[in-house]
Parts: structure tokens; sequence; C-alpha cells
């Protein structure tokens, strides 16, 4: 053999040990863009493929299927691409068991745990493929193999010994598909924009709380104080009290400046009826939270005759939920705010189970710790006149968000005019 040939046949072998694997994916991948964006990632990352089977259903309704072989020039770039691409649905075609390892740390995942996403994920198990419980985003996944069970689980929550989900082998994500139908999500699903036409943005918003309340789900608001700044505190009122809004998820101030107008007529020491600065009104609010701390609470409040009016009045009246979180900056705060973060997140996280759709009014803060929660099935509207807001939450992976860029109170007026005036008040 020549030296020629030696190098040759070298190079040939070197090819020869191109590390090689198949993936597998399903749906509607097509006209959810999840194919194109697989393909794009595998070369983005360094990988190459090729596509070796590829069926397009011949109606919109009908799954599509595709295998792929990918390569890469070793078998740690090959396994970090397999682990990018089960986010998006992929799932190897030789496919094994999910790996565990015990949780040496309480409070502490293993390393190479797998962190989850917000949408719909199956681990397998025995041979099985069983969904995971409790679906949320940046989390671990713990399993249950004798009764053949999985859930997320957060990282502050993990006892010791606990099995937790390690690598991606085992693992599948079922992407969310695009909406079809002619609701909000449909509508609104473009960039970010205020140049979109409001009054059929709010006609839609006001159809999916229909939809979603017909299907036995609850419609959860996360709001800011500029609620109760802008004047809208009446009209989110309304729709508590008729039942369009079951669970709120707030901080101190919405609550607080909402029980100031209800008892002073201003927020933030500003009249709301003529929206000017009342003299000493920057005391208002510290006197409101004093009321009801000496009064034992909001519900004591209300039991007594004191509070008689206003969203946080409503939410007692109607038994809605409320979850009010502390932070840092609160003055007083009121008896109801719950001032240890982890045990908010908690009680926030069990909430939001049966909710079907989420609408962020006013606060970028609540809004992206609410969206952190919520599975990729329940649907958000995000309304802010700070279009940086709904962004936010859709780069820390809340993609199922819409946005509507303008001021709470037209929007929430709106709102309460189109749901208000289904029922007879």
């Amino acid at each position: 053999m020549t030296p020629q040939e030696d190098v040759a046949e070298t190079d040939e072998r070197a090819d020869s040990q191109e590390f090689v694997e198949e993936i597998e994916v399903h749906g509607h991948i097509v006209d959810s863009l999840i194919l194109p964006k697989i393909l794009d990632r595998i070369l983005q990352m360094g990988g190459s493929f090729e596509i070796r089977k590829c069926e397009i259903g011949a109606r919109r309704v009908d799954p599509s299927h595709a295998r792929i072989a990918i390569r890469a020039r070793d078998a740690d770039l090959l396994a970090a691409i397999l682990g990018d691409l089960v986010e998006h649905g992929a799932t190897q075609v030789d496919v094994e068991d999910a790996k565990t390892v015990a949780a040496d740390i309480a409070g502490a995942f293993p390393d190479q745990f797998y962190s989850t996403t917000n949408q719909q994920t199956q681990v397998r198990i025995a041979g099985r493929w069983i969904d995971v419980d409790d679906q949320e985003m940046d989390c671990g996944i713990a399993i249950d193999r004798s009764g053949r069970r999985a859930r997320c689980v957060a990282m502050a929550d993990v006892p010791l010994g606990l099995p937790i989900v390690v690598g991606h082998a085992g693992v599948r994500v079922i992407p969310t598909e695009r909406s079809r139908d002619g609701d909000v999500f449909g509508f609104m699903g473009s960039a970010v924009s205020s140049e979109k036409p409001k009054a059929v943005s709010v006609r839609a918003v006001a159809d999916s709380i229909r939809s979603t309340r017909a299907a036995g789900k609850k419609v959860l608001l996360v709001g800011g104080p500029a609620i109760i700044h802008t004047g809208s505190a009446g009209h989110v009122a309304a729709l508590v009290r008729n039942g369009f809004i079951q669970k709120l998820f707030a901080g101190n101030a919405l609550a607080t400046h909402d029980i100031e107008q209800a008892l002073m007529g201003t927020s933030l020491g500003v009249s709301i009826s003529k929206g000017e600065a009342i003299e000493h009104g920057h005391q208002h609010h510290l006197r409101a939270i004093n009321t009801i701390r000496r009064l034992g609470g909001i519900r004591a409040a209300v039991d007594k005759g004191v509070l008689t009016s206003g969203i946080m009045y409503e939410c007692i009246k109607a038994d809605v939920e409320f979850i009010l979180a502390g932070s840092i900056r609160d003055d007083g705060p009121l008896p109801e705010v719950i001032v240890d973060t982890l045990r908010a997140q908690s009680l926030m996280r069990s909430a939001i189970k049966d909710v079907g759709l989420a609408i962020m009014v006013a606060t970028a803060l609540h809004s992206i710790a609410a969206g952190n929660l919520l599975p990729a099935r329940v649907k958000v509207v995000c309304v802010d006149i700070n279009p940086a807001t709904v962004t936010k939450l859709l780069d820390r992976g809340s993609f199922q968000t819409v946005g509507l860029v303008t001021d709470a109170e037209p929007f929430l007026r709106g709102l309460a005019a189109e749901l208000v005036g289904d029922i007879k008040t």
C-alpha cells in the first residue's frame, strides 16, 4: 500500500466513524412549523441530516410523519442535538426507558437532570409512554416506577432520595399545535404590535372567556396596580361579580389601592373621579392598610360592613380565589399578603390546575411569575401599554401568549361591556 492509499483509507475510516442517530417526529409538523425548526436546529448546532422518510397528511386535519438521520462529528455533539430536539417533539427511533438518579441532596436535582418545558411531556417506563403530571417549565421530573406515574417537581421541593429523570433518553415532548380556529389565538397570533384593531381584539378575548367557561375551565386574572390607577377597578369588579373571573393573582399594591379607592376615593392619593392629587393623599394607602389590619383582614372588613365595594370586596362576596404575593417593597402589608415567596409560588402552582385562560393586565413581574407556572395548554392574553412586557413573557418560554398593546382602562371597559351585556345585572 502506498502512503497516499494509506492516507485515503485513514480518511475514509474517519468519515465512517461519524456518529449517527435516527429520530422520528409525528403530528402537524408542517403547518405548525415543527419540521423546519428541527432541521434548522440540527444545522445550527453543527450537525447534518438526511430525511429518510416523510409522509405529509393529505388534509389539514391529517397528521404527518418524518424519520430523520442526524449526523454529528462526536458523541457529545450528537447527544446535545438529540437533547435539544426533544423539546421540539422529536423522539429517537431506538427508544429506551427514562433513566433516573435518586436525589442525593434535598432541595436540589442530581447532575444532568432533565429540565422541563411547559409543553405536554411523556416519559417511558417499563416500555410504556406515560404523561407527566403537573406540567411546568424549569422543573425536574420525578418518577414513581411502581405506580407508573411521573410528575414535574420544583427544585426546592425535592426530598432526599426522590428518583429524578436524567438525560433525554425515554423523554418525549408533544408540541402544542398552532391554533386552527378563529378565536383570539388565531386572530392575535402575529408579532406584538400596538396597531391591531382594539375593539375586535376585545371581542375575541370575550369570546375566549365564554368558551373557557363553557368547557368547564376557570379564568385567571393576573393584575397590577395600574388597573386601579387608571380607573378600571369598577370594570374588573363587574367581571368578578358576574362570574367571568374565578381566580386572581396580584400583589399587595393592587389590593391596597383597590381598598384605598373603596374607602377614600383615591389611588396613590389621586382622586379617581377628578384625576387630581388630594392634599395629604400620599398617606391614604397607608391608612387603608392600617384600617384593614386593625379589622383583622380583608374578609373581616367585608363581614363588618367597612369594605363595601371594589375588586377585593367582589372577590370575597363571589368566593373568588385570590393569591396576593408580597415583595420586599410592600407597605404594611395587608394581612392576606403572603410574604413567604416559596409558599406563594406553591399556592399559585396549585391554583392554576383548573385554569383554561389567563388574562394578564399591566404587571410585568406578576405576569412572568404566573407565566412560568402555566403549562402551554393554558392560553394567555397579556395586555400592557409597554410591548416589552409581552415580549419578556415570550422570551421566557410562554410562547402561547398573545399580546395586546394598550392601556388597561379601555381594554377592561370594553371587556366588561362585551361580557356583562350578556346577562341581566
